[in-house]
């Protein structure tokens, strides 16, 4: 099945470019949201007042949730983006998957993991 409604190989090739280089950054600041929650070691607080210790170790637990989560996102991020790569290969990138319109180049280029166009984003409110 051609469809007549796609982004020509070239801007593939670039939309290819910009995604490989945002899965590059997203895995390195993955990287470092592991290496800061498998880190959270003893911070000097255990000559220090009960009361801190515990609010400390509270703090810890809050900022470990908060990685975790922050990881989980970057994880689902650098996913959505392979996908993306995969739409590329079968040259359906761009293609809302319910107006069946191309996305603006503009949307893209800001969301490149994007499978609807604006038009059919307003339509799910």
């Amino acid at each position: 099945m051609e469809l007549k409604n796609r982004y020509p190989d070239e801007a593939l090739q670039e939309f290819k470019a910009l995604i490989e280089e945002k899965i590059a950054k997203a895995q390195n600041d993955l990287e470092l949201i592991r290496s800061a929650y498998m880190n959270d070691g003893n911070n000097g607080t255990d000559d220090t007042a009960p009361t801190f210790k515990a609010f400390e170790e509270g703090s810890a637990t809050m900022s470990k949730e908060a990685n975790t989560q922050l990881a989980l996102r970057q994880e689902k991020f650098i996913r959505d983006l392979k996908n993306a790569l995969i739409r590329i290969e079968n040259k359906t990138y761009g293609v809302c998957r319910v107006t069946g319109k191309l996305i603006s180049a503009e949307r893209l280029k800001l969301v490149p993991h994007a499978t609807l166009s604006i038009e059919a984003k307003k339509m799910q409110r």
